[in-house]
């Protein structure tokens, strides 16, 4: 059984195994020792309760139950483009028009942005490769909405995604190759490292003040404006389920999608039920006793969350002795329940 659980400063060597992992472009798990070391610990400190809703930043470690080992992370910002903007372009449609000739040209443009401040956002979702199966993402992605669930007010009224832009076979990025190094006379990795470790000004330095006309672009960055990393297009799959959608915001490097939904909206958040918990041997077995529902704490801190079967009857959800355990909770105690 997998167990989700909050992650602290004792996770730091798995964490950076996780980043290394990850590869190019997952701005979310850079491989920064002081940077990883301050999340765990704002993490400790945001479970805790220490620190202001909006600046706390909830990490999740994916655990194997039979050996403690860790399949993949994951993490909640109640608070985005606060203390840093948090910087995306946005594809708009320029209207241009010639009386005298009676023509109308319709361009899309890309302009700098920073609308997204005050929003919480969904992140750092990562899963070790030979973990991907049997619904361990699956579980992983959802429990961060089951956290928001818990105490909404803790988080913003709008929630957003931001998903890895496209990169090829040979670990080239076309977007940033032939537009945003332009702009940023960097290699990809060190502007990549900087944007996740650094407050962001050289962002605001270099970044373009004026509209990019999509149609001067060469082809191959034309064609990966708001396209996904072939790995991230299960997350996708996972997070329009939930009610995300794409609203014309892309990375400013790589052109990866943002994805936003109101925080009330999100499928987990509006039908998770809070019950009461009841433990029967029986539900152990999970072809015996009936279908697999999310399941988690209904308190931020000591958060854990589980995929197990349960019988909902009665203004209570009857589960087995394994998943209470794993959950650390004794029959008559709260859970939050999606089935």
């Amino acid at each position: 059984m997998f167990v989700v659980r909050p992650a602290g400063p004792a996770d730091f060597d798995t964490l950076m195994e996780l980043a290394v992992l990850s590869g190019r472009g997952f701005t979310s798990l850079p491989e920064d020792e002081t940077t990883l070391r301050d999340r765990l610990a704002l993490s400790a400190q945001s479970f805790a309760g220490e620190v202001a809703p909006p600046e706390a930043w909830y990490t999740i470690m994916l655990e194997d139950t039979a050996d403690g080992t860790v399949a993949g992370v994951a993490g909640v910002k109640a608070g985005v483009g606060l203390k840093r903007p948090h910087f995306s372009l946005r594809v708009v449609t320029l209207a241009q028009s010639s009386p005298t000739l009676d023509l109308r040209f319709d361009h899309q443009a890309l302009v700098m942005v920073n609308e997204c401040a005050g929003w919480s956002e969904v992140g750092s979702l990562f899963l070790r490769p030979e973990k991907r199966k049997g619904g361990a993402g699956r579980l992983l992605a959802q429990s961060r909405y089951m956290l928001i669930g818990i105490e909404p007010e803790r988080f913003a009224e709008m929630v957003l995604a931001e998903l890895r832009g496209y990169f090829d076979d040979e670990g080239n990025c076309p977007f940033w190759d032939h537009v945003a190094s332009r702009f940023f006379p960097l290699a990809f990795d060190e502007a990549d490292m900087m944007s996740a470790s650094t407050n962001g000004q050289f962002i605001l330095d270099l970044a373009p003040r004026h509209p990019i006309y999509v149609s001067l672009l060469r082809q191959e960055a034309r064609e990966v404006i708001g396209k996904v990393h072939r790995e991230g297009e299960a997350a996708r799959a996972m997070l329009e389920r939930e009610g995300f959608r794409f609203q014309g915001l892309i990375d400013l490097f790589d052109a990866g999608p943002t994805v936003s939904c109101h925080r009330d909206d999100i499928k987990t958040v509006k039908e998770a039920q809070r019950l009461a918990l009841e433990i029967d041997s029986a539900a152990d077995d999970e072809e015996a006793f009936g279908e697999e529902a999310l399941v988690s704490t209904t308190a931020i801190g000591g958060f854990r969350a589980v995929r197990a079967p349960v019988m909902i009857k009665g203004g209570r959800a009857v589960m087995g002795a394994a998943a209470a355990e794993a959950l650390k909770l004794n029959a008559g105690e709260a859970v939050r329940v999606k089935t």
